[in-house]
């Protein structure tokens, strides 16, 4: 049975969000102040006809939006989507008490995401690539891509033939491609066990295509090049998958903030330094410590500065800082650190720098959650925020970064 439904607000995931004695209901596609018709199941909302549409209402860019599962809100009109992507930190520092002014949101332009994970699946002598529709397993076929790099979206009928010919299984895999200074970088996950025959005409296949290097599972299937990123200037080797910021233009973004704020620091830490993203850029003006969990990002990130010799010293140190985060007394040695988890977060660090004696603090973050909760543990031992800039790295999606400052004033002796 349908229900007439009025939409008050966007919810985090990108619904519309219905208020009815019965609860909030989650209208997928819906705006503020819209009207619609549809069935109500557990809260959630199908069949959904629009009935009167909000003036914000947008013409969506890509023909695939609402089947295709990557982007949420290409139907908002660009103003009121900056806002409430600016809103979500907003809201999230405001739940933990701290007391900041926002800055305005640092946009990202379409076709600049480097990095697309698509799921592709053997279907008879054909293949299924593109991606899930939202909360489905259903591949959704894509022939365009507006948040994607140009480069690879020119290439995916060159990646459709790779995936038909690496697929060893009718089960759904998964393909991450990355594009990179030299080439794209393809890392496939679950395509199943290569036969011998079947080897030999992927490596063949990749090496016609110009494809920079090949990987399955973990294993290098064929390199060509070694697919290289630069950060602030410096090339880095990065490994199959490894971690990488989503686009270019946010990490510019983001690693300009945290230089800006760092500058003048002599001895400065990088937690969760991944492959070298600011480490690699901090180390042009300070001695740098680079903590990371992943062997193969961090052998990436001290090959590098080895081979950078204007850099200053780079120490590269695996560590699982979630388990053996780096004490107060450890902390004493740095005037300057960054930290970039997971978006777990990182509270245990959090824990041991409120009480250290580091001047200057820069949180990069792509949970507004785990960011609030990290800031406030920081706030209570003494620092204070001095900005916070959201950054949409993740255009279209929920999901928004943001860089926060912090000082901490010398104690008097």
């Amino acid at each position: 049975m349908s229900e007439t439904l009025t939409i008050d607000h966007l919810g985090a995931q990108g619904d519309g969000v219905a208020v009815t004695p019965s609860g909030p209901v989650y209208v997928p596609f819906a705006l503020p102040g819209e009207v619609v018709e549809a069935e109500v199941r557990k809260g959630r909302a199908s069949r959904v006809k629009l009935q009167q549409a909000a003036p914000e209402r947008a013409e969506p860019v890509c023909r695939h939006f609402a089947d295709c599962g990557g982007c949420a809100v290409q139907h908002l009109e660009l103003e009121a989507y900056r806002a409430w992507k600016r809103d979500k930190v907003e809201r999230a520092l405001q739940a933990r008490g701290i007391d900041v002014a926002v800055e305005p949101l640092v946009a990202c332009p379409p076709q600049t995401r480097r990095r697309v994970t698509f799921t592709a699946r053997r279907l008879g002598s054909d293949i299924l690539l593109g991606f899930n529709a939202a909360q489905t397993h259903r591949i959704v076929v894509i022939e365009e891509c507006p948040v994607a790099t140009p480069g690879i979206t020119r290439a995916l009928d060159d990646l459709r033939d790779l995936a038909k010919a690496i697929a060893a299984t009718p089960k759904p895999f998964h393909m991450t491609v990355t594009e990179t200074v030299s080439g794209l970088d393809i890392a496939v996950v679950g395509a199943g066990k290569l036969g011998e025959k079947q080897r030999r005409a992927v490596v063949d296949m990749a090496l016609s295509k110009q494809v920079s290097r090949l990987s399955a599972d973990g294993e290098i299937i064929v390199e060509g090049n070694k697919p290289a990123v630069l950060f602030g200037g410096v090339p880095v080797a990065i490994p199959p998958a490894g971690f990488l910021q989503a686009t270019a233009e946010a990490e510019n973004a983001m690693a300009a903030l945290v230089a800006g704020h760092l500058e003048g620091c002599k001895h400065v830490a990088d937690l969760f330094a991944g492959s070298g993203t600011f480490a690699l850029r901090l180390a042009q003006k300070a001695r740098v410590y680079a903590a990371e969990g992943d062997a193969a990002a961090l052998a990436a990130l001290d090959n590098a500065a080895r081979q950078w010799p204007s850099l200053k010293p780079v120490k590269a140190e695996k560590r699982d800082l979630f388990h053996r985060p780096l004490l107060v007394k450890e902390l004493a040695d740095f005037d300057g650190l960054v930290f970039d988890p997971p978006r777990a977060g990182a509270e245990f660090q959090c824990r041991q720098l409120a009480r250290s004696t580091v001047r200057r603090i820069a949180a990069v973050s792509c949970n507004p959650g785990t960011l609030a909760r990290d800031l406030a543990i920081l706030v209570e031992g003494g620092y204070r925020v001095t900005s916070v800039t959201p950054i949409d790295q993740f255009l279209w999606s929920p999901h928004v970064e943001a860089v926060a400052l912090l000082e901490k004033k010398p104690q008097r002796r």
